[in-house]
């Protein structure tokens, strides 16, 4: 059975005649940026996440920038985030004109360690970027307390977490903004490039506003330099029709994810991501972590099954970082668990026997592994 990593084609066939009625809405009013679609999705969407307004700009990593420079990040600022995430996180903040410092993740979520934060801490720093990766909340609270007694904002990183829930609190709601990212393969993604940004706080939801449209609050009167970084009306047109049925998506991927859960529970060598305790993950990714990872997506591969790499090497030993002078041994469990992690198919149209295919496939490797360490063992006994 042919298993893919991740099948948007499903997707969009079964929404192709709403998509496509949008599309001749959109040739045909000729409003192509801006206008009442974006205004109307920025509506739908903060209703989503329960927060109190949003603004919606070209892509994640505006969204990020956009996020970091409303809250003043300045050159000489220095931000807290973790080496396990996609580069946006970080290349948008020091874009933005502040510096990386990272801290190290939790060994059985993969996301950032509270306890580690303090000691990070210096007369710098500004900020802290918790990423809620895989669709999985950080464990908030003690972030937060962090932040309130040393005086620093918190930007959630939820490009990943689309209606994921902690504490009863929609991620985009916690901390003072929070960005999103509708790239397509999310759980909500646009047929291109798309993001937002959430917020509690109008005046910079505002700054946004102007920072995506050059700077400008009024057309052709500046206040600023700003960005091109405003969103198509028609990415807006396709995220209103899929904002109707991401929960319904995001339910779907919680039951795949509790089969994973249940018929991995057999196989000892596949440890599965953990999630945040009083968390509601959405599941954007299913992570495992497994012996000889790369020989298992080759066994995978060759069985008809896809899988991803999210991430196989930490932003702190990325060439692009190469200048802070943090090699092999900084952050030991981020490293650790790079060599390891493993994405397996997730999507909202899988059927249950394509989990039970993958199950079985990794199944099948590690016995035959486990047969061939035993058949090494006793000729090794037999000739001694």
């Amino acid at each position: 059975m042919q298993v893919p990593f991740l099948d948007l084609k499903a997707q969009h066939a079964a929404l192709e005649g709403e998509l496509t009625e949008a599309f001749r809405a959109i040739v045909r009013g000729a409003a192509f940026v801006g206008g009442p679609e974006v205004e109307a999705f920025e509506r739908e969407f903060a209703a989503f996440c329960r927060a109190d307004g949003a603004v919606a700009v070209s892509s994640g990593t505006d969204a990020l920038r956009f996020a970091y420079l409303a809250m003043g990040i300045k050159p000489g600022d220095e931000v807290i985030t973790v080496p396990n995430t996609f580069i946006a996180t970080t290349e948008a903040l020091t874009q933005a004109g502040a510096s990386v410092r990272f801290v190290d993740v939790l060994p059985d979520t993969l996301l950032m360690d509270p306890t580690r934060l303090a000691a990070a801490i210096t007369p710098r720093t500004v900020g802290i970027v918790p990423v809620h990766l895989y669709g999985t909340p950080v464990d908030m609270d003690p972030i937060l307390d962090v932040a309130r007694t040393h005086g620093l904002w918190v930007i959630e990183d939820a490009a990943q977490a689309h209606g994921a829930v902690y504490k009863g609190r929609r991620a985009g709601t916690m901390g003072a903004m929070a960005a999103f990212s509708f790239y397509p393969g999310k759980n909500l993604g646009a047929c291109g490039e798309a993001g937002a940004v959430t917020s509690s706080d109008g005046g910079r939801l505002e700054f946004v506003r102007k920072l995506r449209e050059h700077g400008q609050a009024q057309k052709y009167y500046h206040d600023m330099e700003g960005y091109n970084g405003r969103l198509d009306a028609l990415q807006a047109a396709f995220l209103r029709i899929k904002l109707r049925h991401l929960e319904r998506w995001n339910h779907a991927r919680r039951a795949i994810a509790a089969r994973y859960r249940e018929l991995l529970s057999g196989t000892s060598e596949v440890r599965v991501v953990a999630e945040t305790p009083e968390s509601n993950p959405v599941y954007h990714l299913f992570v495992v972590r497994v012996p000889e990872r790369d020989r298992v997506r080759e066994f995978l591969q060759s069985r008809g099954i896809g899988t991803g790499l999210h991430y196989p090497l930490p932003l702190h030993q990325q060439v692009a970082y190469r200048h802070l002078g943090l090699g092999a041994g900084a952050f030991p469990v981020t490293e650790a668990a790079a060599a390891e992690i493993l994405s397996l198919p997730m999507y909202p149209e899988m059927h249950a026997d394509h989990v039970d295919c993958v199950v079985v496939a990794l199944a099948e490797f590690f016995a035959g592994r486990r047969s061939r360490s035993a058949t090494r063992v006793m000729t090794q006994l037999t000739t001694a």
